[in-house]
């Protein structure tokens, strides 16, 4: 389109895996819409409903209540990438590319623009979507928060809740029958997730992937809390952390996803290895979908909802190419092939990682 002509349509999906806040972006696109003189399509089920054709009209009404609601009214998935689509042949599953599909519908429906929001893979599959024509815009959200072009993504903060909650839980039951208890939770390759709520919620030991951890380390710091009468330890371990000289604990793959490889088991390992070697009884609670689970902190409803407006006045000012993002307190914007050039990880002089080693905290080093 013409930089001349006004935008009057837009389409909407929530791409990758779901948490809490995406209606609240929805809402936040929907509900100024009208005054921009926009209607809005919401695509249904991510990226597979852009290449398959379903979607359907959001008005006022439907975005009515949805503020504080888990989830995404619109349907996701983190198997529908265009460019990596899995077809099934013969009994197998081969991998196509059906972008042209996508093309195709964002053309039939007359769309001006199109908003994604999702985390990093989504954010790749928008800058190529970008390079066949359409006009993108992404909106970040990821309960990792490893996306580098943003302070942080929304989803993240709902996510450390439910850990520093169930930190919480297990604290008192741990310390009760005196054992050692690991919980494992999610994040990838980052360890945002088990760092800030770790922190939150006072875990003694925290493993994550970006600080490869000695198992004589972590068995030394049980042992040390014991012989100062504490007679209980949590260890928060993500599910991508390692030892050193070590792996990462693969659960499985799965082709359908742009990333094959699932993480998870690395809980059950260290709680193995902590009972085998320190003759403590050792337990181990697996968060996993809990954390994506639930209505968004009250951070995140507010977050959510600025991304959505941002992002609905970027389309239209015809800033395309570009994702909203957090920049100290400010809404701003980059672009979307500078937000996926790297991945954003903990490095060892991020002051969380300061302020939890000088609590005491130890980090397996």
């Amino acid at each position: 389109m013409s930089r001349n002509s006004k935008v009057k349509r837009i389409g909407i999906l929530t791409g990758g895996g779901d948490c809490p806040g995406l209606n609240a972006v929805i809402r936040g696109v929907t509900k100024p819409a009208q005054d921009y003189g926009m209607s809005v399509l919401g695509i249904i089920d991510g990226f597979e409903g852009l290449v398959e054709g379903r979607a359907r009209e959001l008005k006022n009404d439907d975005v009515s209540g949805i503020l504080g609601r888990g989830g995404t009214i619109l349907g996701s998935s983190n198997k529908g990438d265009p460019f990596h689509w899995p077809e099934s042949k013969d009994g197998k599953i081969e991998i196509v590319n059906r972008a042209n599909s996508a093309l195709k519908n964002y053309q039939a429906w007359n769309l001006d623009a199109l908003i994604a929001i999702g985390g990093d893979g989504t954010m790749h599959i928008c800058n190529k979507l970008g390079q066949l024509g359409m006009n993108m815009i992404g909106v970040p959200k990821t309960i990792d928060n490893d996306l580098e072009a943003t302070d942080l993504t929304f989803g993240h903060d709902s996510a450390v809740y439910v850990v520093a909650e169930a930190l919480d839980r297990l604290h008192t039951t741990a310390s009760s029958h005196h054992r050692v208890i690991v919980m494992e939770v999610m994040g990838r390759y980052a360890g945002w997730i088990a760092l800030n709520g770790g922190l939150a919620g006072g875990a003694d030991i925290i493993l994550i992937p970006e600080i490869p951890f000695s198992w004589e380390k972590v068995y030394d710091k049980i042992l040390k809390r014991e012989l100062q009468g504490k007679k209980f330890s949590l260890v928060c371990v993500a599910e991508g952390a390692k030892p050193k000289d070590g792996e990462m604990v693969i659960k499985g793959t799965d082709i359908k996803r742009h990333d094959p490889t699932q993480l998870g088991g690395i809980g059950e390992l260290v709680a193995k290895r902590i009972e085998e070697n320190t003759g403590r009884e050792t337990r181990v609670t697996v968060l996993g979908h809990l954390q994506r689970g639930g209505s968004p902190t009250p951070f995140d409803r507010i977050l959510s909802t600025k991304f959505g407006t941002f992002a609905i006045d970027l389309a239209a000012r015809h800033k395309f190419g570009r994702m909203v993002a957090l920049k100290g307190d400010l809404i701003k914007n980059v672009k979307i092939e500078d937000a996926i050039s790297h991945q954003k990880l903990v490095q060892p002089n991020n002051q969380n990682v300061i302020a939890a080693k000088a609590v005491g905290i130890s980090f397996g080093e």
